[in-house]
């Protein structure tokens, strides 16, 4: 592969290139070269682009796909082209099919459905067999073979002692733990963020203090054993506080936020629209504002899509029976955009590789080519031909996006959206 990306910015402040505007020659999955009107003297393919901005490639870490035994849902492959159209060099994949993905051979039969995207796969091992929260799974065996941490997802671990066992025996091989925020007795039945606009819609409500009290007993945890923990897709103002005060502490504790936290509240809820019934519920403005700021300040270290495909029969239903979920790919770069600025977007949607212990291939000489390709400017609505996964429960239909995305350069492909 010979390539030359044409008049492209740079957004990559760990770049000597940083904010110029450049050609780069690639040739075999590697940078060779970086300067103004490169001469095209080995016969590259050229790609030229409106208004073309590149960064280190975007990593989101929490998707789930679906297969295997939810194919109907999404696939593998059609998943990575997704993410590779949405602008993610990289991904991390929940264990949540069917089988749970909680040991070694289910770990190499989706790293083997992977190979050949463009798109990277990291898997997420599940914590405990089954996700069931009983018995630890096989950690240390999923870990050889390829997963970047261990989780089940969207389920918290009532089981205080088996996560306390959990963060003590990963240490032996830097081990990375997901704990999901969510006190399930708190919740009990709830559907929705507890507060005015769900006692408005006699709606079940969940209120914040499910997520906090989690958070806040897994913190200690940590605290008494070490270790590495990771808390996925906060959604109160309380969460980030408490964080930023572990942080503070010198806690070796990162956390994530999905798109939709970032933009969408829990108003959303008036049509009884299940596009918009998802783990945790969205919370209020003043929520969203804190978990804007959360990002500001750095407290938070990464956004994710959290995609989460659903089939109709389990979205279309009432409010109270419907699962959980939004596909979030093809819209997270234009959600964003509306809300943050370019480099803090860029920013949170590559610091995710350090923490789950994949490499970073900063944009310059010499280095891997895993670029991401897009256009900060410009605005579009959010529509169904928009979407390009296999199940169409997308929360941010109808939504007004800033900017768009051209596409990948990994793994020696090009993938244009």
């Amino acid at each position: 592969m010979k390539l030359i990306i044409r008049e492209a910015k740079i957004i990559d402040p760990t770049s000597p290139f940083h904010d110029k505007t450049v050609d780069i020659l690639i040739v075999d999955g590697f940078i060779e070269k970086i300067g103004t009107s490169l001469a095209n003297e080995e016969n590259a393919d050229e790609i030229k682009l409106d208004n073309l901005h590149v960064s280190q490639g975007w990593f989101d870490s929490s998707v789930s796909l679906g297969e295997p035994g939810f194919e109907e849902r999404e696939t593998i492959e059609n998943g990575l082209t997704v993410a590779a159209k949405s602008g993610f060099t990289a991904i991390a994949l929940q264990p949540n099919s069917f089988p749970i993905i909680d040991n070694q051979s289910q770990i190499n039969f989706v790293k083997n459905k992977a190979n050949g995207s463009a798109t990277q796969l990291f898997p997420i091992g599940a914590l405990t067999k089954g996700s069931e929260g009983n018995d630890m799974a096989e950690l240390f065996d999923m870990k050889k073979v390829g997963a970047v941490a261990f989780g089940d997802y969207n389920k918290s671990q009532n089981n205080a002692n088996l996560l306390k066992i959990a963060l003590q025996y990963v240490q032996d091989f830097d081990g990375l733990l997901i704990a999901f925020p969510q006190d399930e007795k708190i919740k009990g039945n709830g559907v929705a963020n507890e507060g005015i606009v769900s006692t408005r819609l006699g709606l079940k409500g969940i209120p914040n203090l499910a997520e906090e009290l989690q958070i806040a007993r897994n913190l200690f945890l940590l605290e008494y054993t070490g270790g590495k923990l990771h808390i996925p897709t906060i959604s109160t103002a309380k969460s980030v506080q408490l964080i930023k005060e572990a942080k503070a502490k010198g806690l070796q504790v990162s956390c994530s936020v999905a798109v939709h936290h970032l933009v969408m509240t829990d108003e959303k809820l008036e049509g009884f629209d299940t596009r918009f019934k998802v783990s945790p519920p969205l919370r209020t403005e003043q929520d969203r504002q804190a978990l804007l700021q959360g990002i500001l300040d750095n407290t938070i270290d990464m956004i994710t899509s959290d995609h989460n495909p659903m089939d109709i029969e389990h979205k279309k239903m009432e409010f109270d029976m419907a699962k959980n979920g939004t596909i979030g790919l093809e819209s997270a770069y234009g959600a964003l955009m509306s809300v943050l600025p370019l480099e803090k977007v860029i920013e949170k949607l590559t610091a995710g590789k350090t923490i789950f212990g994949i490499k970073n291939a900063a944009i310059e000489e010499g280095a891997k080519a895993s670029i991401s390709l897009f256009n900060p400017e410009g605005q579009s609505i959010f529509t169904k031909e928009s979407i390009l996964s296999k199940s169409k429960n997308s929360a941010f239909l109808g939504m007004e996006m800033k900017g768009k995305v051209y596409g990948i350069l990994n793994q020696e492909k090009l993938i244009l959206a």
